[in-house]
């Protein structure tokens, strides 16, 4: 936790240093979303299959993952379902060459951020992960605060408590 330029209080999260899981049985995309990703100062890695994904996921610290929908093993609304189970905050984008609106709004029901349809152009790809960060950064920020708040609720009546033993006490 830190504080900005305004004085406010804010948590630290420098999207540069968040850990983008690319999910692809393409290897040449996922590899070409990789190195792009590593282009622009992002730590990424790929996995080949839904099964390595949600390993690689497992032993890693990813806030961002982006994978297919359609994979032979394990496919990517399974990976996402799987993500989300372990780590609500974590962001998951879909990328699909097979898009339907049908699977779309399933994708966004089970806690996607996105859902893209392949081809994908690089630097509208840009802009989602950054608002995906955006948006990972806001939710640990209320995580913060919900913490902060609870921790308030808990503590004052316990200040009170202490406050009305000391004066009677005192007397």
């Amino acid at each position: 936790m830190g504080f900005g330029k305004e004085g406010r209080c804010s948590v630290v999260f420098d999207k540069r240093d968040a850990r983008i899981l690319v999910v692809d049985d393409d290897k040449e995309f996922a590899d070409l979303l990789v190195e792009h990703l590593l282009s622009l100062g992002y730590w990424a890695r790929a996995a080949y299959t839904g099964r390595e994904g949600i390993d690689r996921f497992n032993k890693g610290a990813f806030q961002l993952v982006i994978t297919d929908l359609k994979m032979p093993d394990v496919d990517g609304m399974d990976l996402l379902e799987v993500v989300k189970g372990w780590d609500k905050q974590a962001v998951v984008m879909v990328i699909t060459g097979y898009g339907t609106i049908e699977s779309a709004v399933d994708a966004i029901k089970k806690g996607a951020y996105d859902y893209i349809n392949k081809p994908v152009k690089m630097e509208e790809l840009e802009v989602i992960i950054d608002r995906a960060l955006d948006r990972y950064a806001l939710s640990k920020q209320l995580g913060l605060f919900r913490g902060l708040m609870w921790g308030l609720i808990i503590s004052i009546p316990f200040w009170l408590i202490v406050g009305i033993v000391v004066a009677v006490l005192w007397k």
